[in-house]
């Protein structure tokens, strides 16, 4: 059975809840149902904030599916590390092509097409003009834990649930992200140690050591996830997008070229309508108080909750 996105809307937040029954496996299904989630998302100006959360009582995705991968494996010829890559790169050229993703999925490449297309739908995540949450309902590990480590932020239900990248014991690393963006988030050691470990960590372990946000009570966890990413999705969508961008992608560049793309993100907001309009109630509110807003307790509270100056 193939897998799917099921999307409801609260106000500016979508729900898509995550399903694959019955062991919550993550497919190409489920992938496709992102990328339109992702798109979605980015374009549609009533959407502020997407909250992920898995469809299966106890799991939010278990992890790829492994059948998937052994058929790739076995169909596909052996190359090393330095063909992989630049035939990865050939691929992703190629499907940028209308209509090259069918072609390639009949021919020996088709595994190199998935890989690129995972790859892509984390990316479209981490630059999308929305803020994203995982609400990790139950156990997640390998493509489920990388698809949560591409949101912005990861709530987590207390409980004997566990998040594991366990790729190590089938002989192969993450390959869905896993690997970098550990390394990102939690430095070189500690991504090292979950990837070559590839045990499990109990929510309260992911807490500490910052992999997931809140641990929260199962039955609280996903209307909290749900009040903090409509309250955070109330700020202007391009100025979302500029900062997970300036975040995500000049955070992993050379300083030099960081600070160019994060000044290239403040120049391309600073003129749409929304932070013109922002801009303007800002300077004309610190007239109405003859004081800056921003120094004001309770006109600070009020941003906080509206998202912005209007």
């Amino acid at each position: 059975m193939a897998g799917s996105v099921n999307i409801e809307q609260r106000e500016n937040v979508l729900v898509a809840r995550l399903a694959n029954p019955p062991h919550a496996l993550m497919d190409g299904s489920i992938q496709e149902g992102l990328a339109a989630l992702a798109r979605r998302a980015d374009q549609d100006p009533t959407v502020g904030a997407v909250v992920l959360t898995g469809a299966h009582p106890t799991r939010f995705i278990a992890h790829f599916d492994v059948r998937l991968i052994l058929a790739g494996a076995k169909s596909a010829p052996a190359m090393s590390p330095q063909t992989a890559y630049t035939s990865l790169k050939a691929v992703g050229t190629a499907l940028r092509v209308p209509g090259a993703d069918r072609v390639i999925s009949r021919s020996p490449a088709a595994g190199l097409a998935v890989m690129e297309q995972v790859r892509d739908v984390n990316l479209s995540i981490e630059r999308c003009s929305a803020v994203w949450i995982a609400a990790l309902n139950g156990d997640t590990g390998g493509g489920g834990c990388e698809l949560a480590l591409a949101c912005d932020f990861r709530y987590m239900a207390d409980g004997a649930f566990s998040i594991a990248q366990p790729e190590i014991f089938l002989g192969f690393p993450p390959g869905g992200g896993g690997t970098q963006r550990l390394t990102r988030l939690l430095g070189r050691r500690a991504a090292l140690r979950l990837c070559l470990d590839g045990g499990a960590l109990t929510p309260r372990d992911a807490e500490q050591i910052g992999l997931v946000d809140p641990v929260l009570a199962p039955e609280e966890l996903l209307d909290a996830a749900i009040a903090e990413a409509s309250r955070l999705g109330r700020r202007p969508k391009h100025a979302i997008g500029a900062v997970k961008r300036a975040v995500n992608i000049g955070g992993s560049l050379p300083l030099v070229d960081g600070l160019r793309l994060e000044s290239a993100e403040f120049l391309s907001a600073i003129a749409t309508p929304e932070s013109i309009e922002a801009q303007e109630a800002y300077v004309r509110r610190t007239t109405e108080l003859g004081e800056l807003p921003i120094g004001v307790p309770e006109e600070t509270e009020k941003v906080l909750q509206r998202g912005r100056f209007a």
